[in-house]
């Protein structure tokens, strides 16, 4: 009997066993990906034949929706949470930095007993204490602020191919295309051997611009144009057709598709997989017939791809009508890892376990996006507030206006989105009560959110422990002239953690003539004198006392381009 005990416990195991172990997760999510852009969803131009055979094996949500915009699209899916709860509320000029206390599905997976690895994409703040190490992931292989090619690339580091990245804070330059090199990383901490499960989030930039692409994947797409599409709902052209960004951003998914099924190759069965998008098609490209596109609360702009499967556990595939969004797969992942999301935690998400595997249907709720430009979220600008029948929409206001010139009025839109889901039909003057209705719920639900911080912006960490060498870049300052054009000129809010000796090192653009900048720092400030073509300048020593304190530069020459302003303490 002792002797066949190990056998016992083996068989007990393979029937029982998986029943208790935990899921691996794996969550993909790309850059700028409309709801057209994909070969299941009717665009005939386009091949993407993986994508599509998963789309059609898995469980689709067919009304999932997201942000207009992408950083805030993040911060909603690994928190549970409405964006503006959590500090994000636009995309750059220190807007898309999330508070160092939300709590992340990695850190609650991690605490859970999962190993947690980000490969791409970030966007909720560059420097401590919101970096994705600070936030619960272990393995971390990304790119700055919200794309290659943009002002916080360190110098040499804007290109899709042999990029510069940044593998758990260390900066390094890569061979190979971004994609790819995001897919391997990914791969390896998946065939880690260890004996925890994983949670792997790999968040690919592509096929945000700029369109770089290699050369074979743009080849099949270089001879398209705009009557190869189908005309259905929407007209979805602005202007002269572009061939060659379209072409490009079609290279860059069918590189994508490809990495893709690299990765469902490479993960068990006994893993949860997601797919999906962060807003609606960011391009003058075919979009499916939906209203509009990025940037706007249209579907065009917030209607997204969400594809779930579970080999392991969900033996069919279906499609669900029932309204779900980003921030439904923080609780839906927790519920289906077996981890329970923290007591004391706020989120507003629901878990979509029940509704995909028995049907059960959500309590009624409405869902509400906004996004607009701008430090603060205002009431009434661009918003939307949707009902499983009923969306009502307020798209004016994205881009407020220039100073001295007044908002075009509020116009409130209504759609019936199950028998209208191209938004071609304003219902509002039929049905005021179903406007005024949501209205009101829209109205309760910005002062909930407003409530939890009231809009205060997250300050960056200077001389902590954590991170020694803290980096301020164009990405995250603020103020009316910040920017990023040569004579742009912002700040930075910091709490240095650690009075002390800091080295300041300026960067700037080259000039042909010699010029001055100001750096002031909470109370002092210090001149700092370039000779022509110099664009590093150090000062070596510089007090800074511990709190709450503005990095301010300054200078009379508009020809002057900050780059960046590095901190790092080196002294009491």
């Amino acid at each position: 009997m002792i002797r066949s005990f190990p056998l016992l416990i083996a068989a007990w195991w393979a029937v029982c066993g998986p029943a208790f172990a935990k899921p691996n997760v794996l969550v993909v999510i790309t850059d700028d990906q409309g709801y057209g852009d994909l070969g299941f969803h009717g665009n005939p131009v386009l091949k993407t034949p993986n994508l599509d055979a998963f789309a059609k094996r898995s469980v689709r949500f067919n009304r999932f929706y997201v942000s207009p915009v992408c950083s805030p699209t993040r911060s909603s899916l690994l928190t549970g949470r409405y964006t503006y709860r959590t500090g994000i509320v636009d995309t750059f000029l220190g807007r898309s930095m999330m508070h160092g206390d939300e709590t992340t599905l990695a850190e609650v997976l991690k605490d859970g007993g999962y190993r947690t690895g980000l490969f791409g994409k970030w966007h909720l703040g560059d420097n401590y204490p919101m970096r994705p190490q600070d936030q619960g992931f272990q393995t971390v292989l990304m790119h700055r602020g919200g794309g290659i090619a943009q002002p916080s690339d360190p110098p040499g580091g804007s290109n899709y191919q042999d990029p510069v990245l940044f593998e758990n804070g260390v900066e390094k330059k890569f061979t190979g295309y971004v994609t790819d090199i995001f897919t391997d990383a990914a791969i390896k901490f998946v065939n880690t051997k260890a004996n925890e499960p994983f949670f792997a989030y790999v968040a690919y930039n592509c096929p945000h611009s700029p369109f770089q692409v290699q050369d074979a994947d743009w080849e099949p797409y270089k001879n398209i144009n705009d009557g190869m599409f189908p005309k259905i709902g929407q007209p979805w052209l602005t202007g002269k057709f572009d061939a060659t960004e379209a072409g490009k951003a079609y290279g860059m998914i069918a590189n994508i598709d490809r990495n893709f099924q690299k990765l469902i190759n490479a993960v068990p069965e006994d893993t949860l997989v997601i797919f999906l998008t962060d807003n609606g098609v960011g391009g003058n490209r075919w979009n499916a017939g939906l209203r509009n596109r990025k940037g706007t609360v249209y579907e065009g702009g917030t209607r997204a791809q969400c594809f779930m499967s579970w080999k392991a556990k969900w033996k069919e595939s279906k499609e669900i009508t029932t309204p779900a969004a980003h921030i439904d797969l923080f609780p839906t992942i927790l519920e289906a890892c077996g981890v329970k999301i923290p007591k004391a935690l706020k989120i507003d998400g629901r878990s979509l376990l029940a509704l995909i595997e028995n049907g059960k249907p959500l309590e009624d709720r409405t869902l509400f996006l906004q996004w607009h430009r701008g430090d603060v979220p205002e009431l009434y600008r661009a918003f939307t507030a949707i009902g499983g029948k009923y969306k009502l929409v307020q798209a004016s206001g994205a881009i407020p206006p220039a100073k001295g010139k007044n908002d075009p009025k509020w116009k409130f839109e209504l759609f019936d989105i199950p028998n209208d889901p191209f938004e071609e039909h304003d219902l509002a003057a039929k049905l005021p009560d179903e406007v005024a209705k949501l209205k009101t719920k829209y109205e309760a639900w910005f002062a909930d959110v407003k409530s939890t911080r009231q809009f205060a912006p997250p300050r960056i960490a200077v001389g902590a422990k954590q991170q020694p060498v803290t980096v301020l870049t164009r990405q995250d300052w603020r103020g009316d002239r910040a920017g990023w054009q040569p004579g742009d000129l912002g700040e930075w809010m910091i709490d240095v953690t650690q009075s002390g000796t800091y080295r300041l090192t300026l960067n700037v653009n080259p000039v042909d003539r010699k010029r001055t900048v100001s750096i002031g720092i909470g109370d002092g400030a210090t001149m700092i004198a370039f000779e022509p073509k110099e664009t590093k300048h150090v000062v070596e020593k510089m007090k800074l006392e511990k709190g709450e304190a503005t990095v301010r530069p300054s200078s009379d020459d508009r020809a002057i381009q900050i780059q960046s302003v590095t901190l790092e303490r080196i002294g009491n």
